[in-house]
């Protein structure tokens, strides 16, 4: 059972053995598909993202019809603002999307590349030389965008894709995959390369955890606390974990507070549903005087809720009290935890104790204090007088990105091309025995 149209009618079956097999299949299939996309040139696969980018451009009228779809049947479910604004396209969303795919035809191939090489004294000469991982899983929710990026990483660095989409993004992310597909045929590559889970059945995701026959090389979840703490937990292959963004800012005695205002309003602000959004704001007590109530207010004046400690609430009624769990939460909303600290050593515990490890940033003029705080909070992200809202891999230069990696693995912070590859040792003897 091989063909597109044998999965859709296994996908249409509600018995587990029935998904175990489509599974199985889109399994063997990718592990074909990635063998020829790592031996493929990187011409072939430049070629491959720009028909990916065309592709998604002449389908946009089929994707914002399937979105607007998802976006009907979740306003139907009483999906939150901020979950809904992550699976909303429009002709700017969309148009973005597909110039993403283009432009990483336009990074650096990052396969093949010497990593390192040395010369032993018996005259053997090693190299390290980046090679792609081989079939990558991606497990995630509401952003119909990750079909995009994720496939057109996956490709650009010699690996094949199963995407697994939630049910909400559902017909959004199945129209965007059929353009990602039309682009590897138009390229000569095998379309089995990028295969979207043809089912919302959430058995799929039991199996792709299982490792579908040894068919999966990692795992990479983007979603919620609960999506993100099965797969750590069921996982039977490596895992680049994506965990929640309970990221802070922290005003240092030093800072300027004209830099320290705008900073804060886009790190919270901009977008509230993205992972790099700020989630507490952390307020030196040295220019609390002179800084927390023009910041509450701003916060305030801007329609975002405050939840602050006994000192926040008495620069301004409006502010609620903060409970222990303000600290801890991923608002992913117009919402925010205020605090005083008595220095960097309290808000680099503060940080430490709350936070998720994913994007943690300082404004200060202060140059030693900046230096320890980069030093000492152990994010995947640390920013010095910016926004946490850079923690994206376009802005970091890589392109789309597959997730922001907030574990220890190699992967850490965006996921680009270059996270995507492992690597081999190539040896090179003359004859050279072993005694």
């Amino acid at each position: 059972m091989t063909s597109d149209s044998a999965l859709r009618i296994i996908a249409t079956s509600e018995t587990d053995q029935d998904i175990g097999r489509l599974m199985q299949e889109l399994g063997r299939r990718a592990r074909a598909a990635a063998r020829k996309v790592a031996l493929s040139s990187a011409q072939q696969r430049n070629v491959a993202l720009r028909a990916m980018a065309d592709a998604l451009r002449a389908r946009a009228a089929c994707i914002l019809a399937a979105n607007a779809q998802d976006l009907a049947d979740g306003k139907a479910a009483g999906l939150s603002a901020s979950f809904m604004d992550r699976l909303a396209l429009d002709e700017k969303r969309l148009a973005a999307i597909a110039d993403a795919v283009a432009e990483v035809a336009e990074l650096p191939d990052p396969l093949g590349r010497v990593l390192a090489q040395w010369t032993r004294p018996n005259g053997l000469r090693f190299e390290r030389v980046a090679t792609p991982l081989g079939v990558i899983a991606v497990i995630f929710e509401s952003r119909p965008n990750v079909t995009a990026d994720a496939g057109a990483l996956c490709l650009k660095s010699g690996n094949a894709a199963i995407l697994r989409a939630g049910s909400d993004s559902f017909r959004s992310s199945t129209e965007i995959a059929a353009a990602m597909r039309e682009g590897l045929e138009a390229a000569g590559l095998p379309a089995d390369a990028i295969q979207l889970v043809p089912t919302r059945d959430r058995a799929a995701v039991g199996e792709i955890l299982a490792g579908l026959g040894g068919n999966v090389d990692v795992v990479v979840p983007r979603g919620g606390k609960s999506l993100v703490a099965r797969v750590q937990n069921e996982a039977r292959v490596p895992v680049f974990a994506h965990l929640d963004g309970n990221c802070h800012v922290y005003v240092d005695g030093t800072a300027d507070l004209a830099m320290a205002r705008e900073i804060l309003l886009n790190a919270k602000l901009r977008r509230t549903g993205v992972c790099g959004a700020a989630e507490t704001l952390l307020v030196d007590e040295a220019c609390a005087t002179t800084h927390l109530a023009p910041l509450v207010a701003a916060l305030l004046e801007a329609g975002c809720a405050v939840r602050g400690d006994a000192a926040a609430q008495a620069v301004d009624a409006r502010v609620t009290p903060a409970t222990e769990e303000d600290w801890a939460i991923e608002y992913l909303d117009r919402i925010i935890a205020v605090k005083t600290v008595p220095g960097l050593d309290a808000a680099i515990d503060h940080v430490e104790r709350y936070g998720s490890h994913h994007t943690d940033a300082i404004v200060t003029a202060d140059e030693a204090a900046a230096a320890r705080f980069l030093a000492e909070v152990d994010s995947a992200i640390v920013i010095h007088n910016a926004s946490t809202q850079f923690a994206d891999g376009g802005e970091f230069g890589f392109g789309a990105e597959i997730g922001i990696a907030t574990g220890r693995m190699h992967a850490r912070g965006p996921v680009g091309v270059e996270q995507l590859c492992s690597f081999k040792y190539r040896v090179h003897g003359a004859g050279q025995t072993r005694p």
